[in-house]
């Protein structure tokens, strides 16, 4: 079954071919002085645009989700929730999950923030972003600062590759004590139960490679309902600030 990845094997191959090619001294420091700039004006574009958005709550998740899935149905109205219990919402800015957050903030005339990524197979973001609060990143890295600076939570629905990398960074930066402690909710327990149960038994138990407090970092529901009372719950007792 073909997908939208199938067509990008030539630019792979060209991307590893390039990281094996000689440069000279001067083509090294042209090129790389070029990136510095590049980092530090997304980091400024980022920072300048998301500073006074008010308290946020980050939502992850497939792209590759469709509208008539039960999972895009969920994404929006955990959204439409969040909104109407003050905070804003942040996703990627792609399609999928990402566009159902958006479209549940929007419902609401709620912050509807998109970070994208510039993408060959996401050219732009979402219809339901506010046009002041896009954001178009080359550099994932920066991205993921954006992410982490300016939300107060993430609610992590079913996802690929993606998704795990922002859910895993999220828990590794609160492990670490990089950021403060936000609230992190899975919503899916079927989905989600096999990672759980792996971390659980082969992380912990079988290896110790991670404390038992660390099962606490995040909370497994089901909906939309009780995502969002995870969140309620978690800040009543706190000032929504940026985490670093």
């Amino acid at each position: 079954m073909s997908n939208r990845f199938d067509n990008f094997d030539e630019k792979r191959e060209e991307k590893i071919r390039k990281a094996f090619k000689e440069r000279d001294w001067n083509e090294i420091k042209s090129t790389d002085s070029w990136v510095i700039f590049k980092v530090i004006s997304e980091f400024v574009e980022g920072f300048e645009k998301l500073s006074k958005i008010g308290p946020c709550v980050s939502v992850f998740g497939s792209a590759r989700t469709p509208a008539e899935h039960p999972h895009y149905k969920v994404a929006e109205e955990l959204s439409a929730k969040l909104v109407r219990h003050g905070y804003g919402v942040i996703t990627g800015g792609g399609p999928g999950i990402m566009e159902a957050a958006n479209k549940g903030a929007a419902s609401e005339n709620g912050r509807s923030v998109g970070l994208c990524i510039k993408l060959p197979f996401e050219a732009k973001g979402n219809i339901y972003i506010d046009p002041d609060k896009m954001i178009m990143f080359d550099y994932f890295f920066v991205r993921k600062v954006m992410f982490t600076k300016y939300s107060q939570g993430f609610v992590v629905l079913p996802g690929g590759f993606g998704t795990l990398d922002e859910l895993f960074e999220a828990m590794t930066l609160i492990q670490t004590i990089k950021i403060g402690r936000f609230p992190i909710v899975l919503v899916g327990k079927e989905y989600w139960s096999g990672l759980m149960d792996w971390i659980k038994k082969t992380l912990l138990e079988q290896y110790n490679y991670i404390n038992a407090e660390d099962l606490d970092l995040f909370i497994l529901v089901d909906d939309a309902t009780e995502a969002v009372k995870v969140i309620d719950d978690f800040y009543s007792k706190y000032l929504l600030t940026p985490n670093f």
